[in-house]
């Protein structure tokens, strides 16, 4: 069986991040975690459908699996198909959302129920007790008929949501498949399968295990959990440097040339990047902090995702998620928690999304700077390179390369930043 893992897409509900699939995380990306839980599955075989703006990074990492490039992304996950499928001829394959992160066991569930499958195939579903906003298995029996779109809660046609890991009997078939539809949206692969459904015993696979979907920043957080580390012991790099005074407690990975200064606290679940400096007094728990950082004197890290090259200075990161290349002056400090301690939402294309999260801080985009006594209200988002000026209260979300201030009356200034991180001239 050939493992087909979609990765083309350009982000775009990432802002004001980039390139989910390569964003550090827990001592990885979700491409590296994504290959290596198909590979522990048993999946050795293994086809990556990029785009022109991250296949040479998935070529780099992976010098032998075969990468193929979205030739149409507009087409959605048929382009993707389109131009996959012809490397896989008549082998079974399994298609696999690089946007969807699940356990190993489902792979191996699926791969376990394909042997002797000569037609058709199985489509791994979520069990839900309540409403999810995405697509409804109909079913029949055991057989699938449909896959329904967002029916809206109390119109669901059954409790079975689809998660993209899709055994098909014939990569051929589905070829011929994707070939004969033309859709007016993005939904040909769908379209395809309503058609496959009723010439083709299609079958669900119920799972119950971890399913986390990345499609927003925020997700992120949820993700964390997941990847950091489970063993309840620390594992610290023999070229790591511990004062006697800094406490390591729990699941703690701390990697190569880290120092952590007097009085300082680790606890776990945590992961620390190589060359990072956690200083004196500082507390980083349940966090990933990346690679040549510094924690600086005060700060605490609580549930967050750091990139690299991220400087702090007593700061607050509180459920927040950062970019790499950022400098926060001294009493930066995020909100995560509403005054009604009610659920955070968060704008994204101009609507109000739901975050589904009680405590949620900011997420700052890469090449950012902020002045001292900077403060953000929760689940706001700030664009690549912008800077914000001392004693700010950040309200809303900020566009890529802003200057942001205050007003003697307390109104909130935006402009263009004349002052250019290398992250924001990269963006020109």
């Amino acid at each position: 069986m050939i493992a087909i893992l979609i990765v083309a897409g350009r982000s775009k509900r990432f802002w004001p991040l980039s390139e989910k699939t390569l964003f550090p995380i827990a001592g990885t990306m979700l491409i590296r975690e994504q290959v290596k839980r198909l590979q522990s599955a048993g999946l050795k075989d293994i086809l990556i459908v990029g785009g022109d703006h991250n296949k040479a990074e998935f070529e780099e990492m992976f010098p032998k699996l075969t990468i193929v490039e979205q030739e149409d992304l507009n087409l959605g996950m048929r382009g993707a198909l389109l131009s996959a499928l012809p490397h896989c001829k008549q082998e079974p394959v399994m298609i696999v959302s690089g946007n969807d992160v699940i356990d190993v066991q489902a792979y191996k569930d699926l791969l376990k129920r394909s042997k002797g499958l000569t037609r058709g195939g199985l489509i791994l579903a979520r069990k839900v007790s309540s409403y999810f906003p995405g697509g409804y298995l109909t079913v029949k029996g055991k057989r699938i008929t449909d896959i329904v779109e967002k029916p809206g809660k109390g119109n669901e046609p059954s409790d079975l949501v689809n998660i993209v890991a899709h055994v098909h009997a014939s990569g051929d078939e589905l070829l011929a498949a994707l070939k004969k539809v033309k859709p007016t949206k993005d939904d040909g692969y769908e379209v395809a399968l309503h058609g496959l459904f009723e010439s083709h015993p299609y079958e669900a696979v119920a799972y119950e295990g971890v399913w986390q979907p990345v499609k927003y920043p925020w997700h992120m957080l949820s993700l964390l959990p997941i990847l950091l580390p489970k063993d309840g012991k620390p594992k610290i790099d023999k070229t790591a440097k511990i004062h006697k005074t800094a406490v390591i407690e729990g699941a703690v990975v701390i990697g190569k040339n880290v120092k952590v200064f007097a009085h300082a606290t680790v606890m776990g679940p945590c992961t620390i990047g190589d060359d990072t400096i956690i200083a004196n007094n500082a507390l980083v728990r349940g966090s990933s902090v990346g690679k040549r950082c510094v924690i600086g004197y005060n700060t605490e890290v609580a549930r967050s995702v750091v990139g690299d090259d991220v400087w702090t200075h007593t700061s607050y990161l509180g459920d927040s998620v950062l970019g790499s290349n950022i400098s926060l002056g001294a009493g930066t400090t995020t909100g995560n928690l509403r005054l009604d301690e009610s659920e955070i939402s968060s704008v994204v294309s101009g609507e109000s999304v739901s975050t589904g999260l009680g405590k949620f801080g900011v997420v700052l985009g890469s090449g950012c700077r902020t002045g001292i006594h900077t403060c953000f209200s929760p689940g706001v988002k700030i664009g690549t390179g912008s800077f914000i000026n001392s004693a700010t209260l950040v309200t809303a979300d900020i566009p890529d390369g802003s200057f942001v201030k205050m007003e003697n009356a307390g109104k909130m200034i935006v402009r263009e930043n004349k002052s250019k991180t290398a992250d924001a001239k990269a963006r020109e």
